[in-house]
């Protein structure tokens, strides 16, 4: 079979999910390292993405609706016109999986994914229970890659000198997606908690987007020592962040894969509404308490857990 030399990998989000792929991407790339490679992402993921060193080209989903019909006609153009040898669908959702539909019979590319008819399935019947990492190297293997390349983020900083931060601080992710509340531990708690890291000399540091920002406001009025840089982060000053962090507490949400993967001391909060053996973040310091209902856990676990965690020095900031 002929080498691919134009490859589209597909990797639509969310956050979590994408940094999960940073091991998959460089497998990807590693096994191709020659060939024109494409990421097909969404909008709030393109500028990081284009950073990597993984892809020669980022290119940004619309995601049209399913009654958008000249959507739909731009893309497949798009797509058809890229000229592309081989897809590496890692969404494999059924919106990516529709994507394979839209080339012409004759003039499909090898695909990797679940799309019916495709060159390379993932037949693996349990590919559903598997950690998402686990999953992807499933997929990639039956497609002939059989790297194994662990997550780097080694090449994404951010600017967090302007944040003028205390040298010893402790990150908080309160949030959740907003149609997700039942993975928030509660308010009041991270209140409280945000109080007894500041009686221990760590200034907590409240990171999140708009939806964040009522929270983060809470959190302030019983702990004013807490600061708040909801809406003022990029995905590079998180990672920065998270190099220079003591520890980071906050629910399963997408800040927490990146300071994990930074090598952050994380601990995770998880209730009945998502599965850590299926997503949890990845890293050498992750510490995951989980609750059916996060109102279960106890602000002593979760202080106990700062104590057993939290790194003694803080590291570079770049």
């Amino acid at each position: 079979m002929e080498e691919p030399r134009r490859i589209l990998v597909v990797k639509l989000g969310a956050l979590g999910n994408i940094v999960l792929s940073m091991g998959p991407f460089a497998n990807i790339r590693r096994h191709h390292p020659t060939a024109h490679i494409t990421l097909l992402t969404t909008a709030p993921y393109a500028d990081w993405t284009a950073k990597a060193p993984y892809f020669d080209t980022v290119w940004i989903d619309d995601r049209p609706d399913w009654w958008n019909v000249p959507g739909w006609l731009r893309l497949r153009r798009r797509l058809i016109g890229g000229h592309f040898d081989r897809v590496y669908d890692l969404q494999t959702s059924s919106r990516s999986s529709r994507y394979f539909q839209l080339w012409p019979r004759r003039k499909r590319p090898e695909w990797s994914g679940i799309a019916r008819g495709c060159s390379f399935p993932d037949s693996d019947p349990d590919r559903d229970r598997l950690y998402d990492i686990d999953r992807q190297y499933g997929q990639l293997r039956q497609a002939g890659i059989e790297e194994h390349e662990p997550i780097d983020l080694s090449w994404l900083h951010g600017n967090i000198a302007r944040f003028e931060l205390p040298r010893d601080f402790a990150l908080l992710a309160p949030g959740s997606a907003p149609h997700r509340l039942a993975k928030r531990w509660p308010v009041g708690n991270y209140t409280k908690l945000a109080a007894a890291l500041v009686a221990r000399g760590l200034t907590p540091v409240i990171v999140g987007g708009i939806v964040e920002r009522p929270l983060a406001k809470t959190i302030l009025t019983g702990a004013p020592g807490a600061i708040d840089l909801t809406r003022r982060t990029s995905f590079g000053d998180l990672a920065s962040l998270g190099r220079a962090a003591r520890v980071a507490i906050g629910n399963d949400t997408g800040p927490m894969h990146l300071f994990s993967a930074v090598e952050c001391p994380s601990i995770v909060l998880f209730s009945h509404d998502s599965d850590p053996a299926l997503c949890a973040p990845c890293g050498p310091s992750v510490e995951i308490l989980q609750r059916p209902h996060l109102d279960q856990l106890g602000l002593s676990t979760v202080l106990d857990a700062v104590a057993k965690l939290a790194r003694t020095e803080a590291l570079a900031t770049g």
